[in-house]
Parts: structure tokens; sequence; C-alpha cells
């Protein structure tokens, strides 16, 4: 195969063009850079700007620049300090609640310990009162009755 080089007309880029021979082989161009250092990255239109044209610190459209950064930072820091305050607020909130509902808790628990207790003591009192008969005497009365 041989290699014929050709201009293109983006500059810094340079096709190559492959010819087959008679096997058949598909020409396919193929992009590489023309120079030395002329494979990098493009560099976005605002970057390119700042670099090509350093600002004047004494200039006013410096000055409002800085003016206006110095705010946004301003106005970032205290947005960050209002939410952390906001979150605190609510941390401590929430602690109060728990403590709270712990404590009703617990007194539910004593509330249930001592009816529970009355329970199980009227329990004992109503099996303590009922005298057991026996078997005969019920099955006799029993008979009794439905005659």
């Amino acid at each position: 195969m041989s290699k014929i080089a050709q201009q293109s007309s983006t500059p810094g880029i340079r096709v190559i063009h492959t010819q087959a021979h008679a096997s058949g082989l598909q020409q396919v161009p193929q992009l590489v850079p023309a120079g030395p250092g002329g494979g990098g990255k493009a560099v976005p239109p605002s970057k390119q700007s700042k670099k090509s044209s350093p600002m004047d610190r004494n200039s006013d459209e410096y000055r409002q620049r800085r003016e206006r950064n110095n705010m946004a930072v301003k106005k970032s820091r205290l947005k960050s300090k209002q939410k952390a305050q906001d979150t605190l607020q609510r941390v401590n909130q929430l602690k109060e609640e728990n403590e709270r509902l712990e404590a009703k808790i617990k007194l539910l628990t004593k509330e249930l310990s001592v009816l529970k207790d009355l329970f199980l003591e009227h329990a004992h009192n109503l099996a303590d009162n009922v005298q057991p008969t026996s078997t005969e005497n019920t099955t006799a009365a029993s008979d009794s009755a439905g005659q």
C-alpha cells in the first residue's frame, strides 16, 4: 500500500489517504495532527478570552467583577450559615420531642404495671371467693331441674 498526503482545508490537520492495490481493499481517510502540538484539545471560547486579555486590576470592569464576586461569596456563606442554624434548631426540637415521648412511655409503662397488678389481685380474689362444688352435686341438681 502506498500513502499520499494531502493538505486539508482545516489548518493544522492533514488527511492521509491510502491507496489499495488490486486486492480490493477499501480506502479509508485518516486524520492525523499536522505538526507537533497540533493534537491537543480545543480551548473553549470563554477560556481563550480570559487568557488572551488579562484584566487590568485598576479598571472599572475588574472592580465591578470583584465586587459582584464578593457579594456572591458573602450571600453563599450567609445561606450556608442559615441552613446550619435551621438544622441545629430542628435537631434540638426533635431531641425535646424525643425526651417528652420517652417520659410518656415511662409513665404509661408504670400505669400499665399498676393496672396489671390490680387486675391480677382482683382475679385472685374472685378465685378465692368462689366455692368449688363437687361434680356430683351439680349433676344431681341438673338432673332434678330437668325433670
